[in-house]
């Protein structure tokens, strides 16, 4: 006997694909389950989804299978899960040895990340609104002026014409690192030198005029420094392919037809 798990209405399985049914051991995971599952797996394309959210509803299955032979109770499906994994899966601590290695290996993985100290003005402008793009272009020409002539002026003109909250405090964005402004203007203020920038940045948000009031690189780790992220990195790559190498010997032992778990 075959039993459907999940079968609320949704859209059916992408078609042209000649698709074999998925099974759990006795159990049948319905395209409709399949469906509904496909928002929590963004993907390219409708078959790539697809097999993403068949994938985790099978993974799914197996561990609700055996922790059902175990006899492991719980009140929800996460602890039953982690109950079940603290019981199965055995993981070792990464030795010394294996810690030092892989920091000899990876050494410029190691580092504080590098600063930049930042102050700008923003000229704001809409992106489809072209005199207002065309006017804050020319007020930025005119400002960068004043301020090649006199940067002591920056901090002035960040207050009265800054768009940006950082204007009340003269423009100052203090430290900065990879990652904490959006791409357009990191990419650009990053290939800046310390000073005044000679020309306006121009993003999505309007003009940008910038001043790297300091710039610091980063500084390679000694190993006591990086030990922990090492240790804790190593134990995460090992648990990762414990539970690969769990799930594929649950689909042999359980069987599984229609999906592959891949390593």
């Amino acid at each position: 006997m075959t039993v459907a798990i999940y079968t609320p209405q949704a859209n059916p399985a992408p078609s042209g694909k000649g698709m074999q049914e998925i099974c759990v051991g006795h159990v049948v995971v319905a395209e409709a389950a399949i469906a509904q599952e496909l928002q929590y797996h963004p993907a390219d394309t409708l078959e790539d989804a697809w097999q993403a959210a068949s994938t985790s509803l099978v993974i799914r299955e197996l561990l609700a299978q055996r922790a059902a032979t175990l006899n492991i109770q719980a009140a929800s499906e996460e602890e039953r899960t982690a109950l079940l994994l603290e019981q199965e899966l055995q993981v070792a601590e990464p030795a010394e040895a294996q810690c030092r290695h892989y920091f000899e290996h990876n050494r410029e993985r190691f580092q504080t990340p590098a600063l930049l100290v930042v102050s700008h003005i923003l000229l704001p402008a809409a992106v489809d609104d072209f005199p207002q793009r065309e006017a804050q272009r020319e007020l930025a020409q005119t400002l960068l002026a004043q301020l090649q002539l006199d940067p002591d002026r920056f901090a002035d003109l960040a207050r009265q014409h800054s768009a940006c909250p950082s204007g009340a405090q003269g423009g100052s964005l203090g430290q900065l690192t990879k990652g904490q402004s959006v791409a357009e203007f990191e990419q650009a203020v990053w290939a800046l030198p310390v000073g005044l920038g000679d020309f306006p940045l121009e993003t999505r948000f309007g003009f940008h005029l910038v001043r790297i009031d300091q710039r610091e690189e980063g500084k390679a780790l000694d190993y006591p420094q990086a030990a922990a992220r090492i240790r804790q990195y190593l134990l995460e790559q090992a648990t990762r392919n414990a539970l690969s190498r769990y799930l594929r010997q649950l689909s042999v032992d359980i069987g599984v037809e229609g999906v592959v778990l891949a390593a």
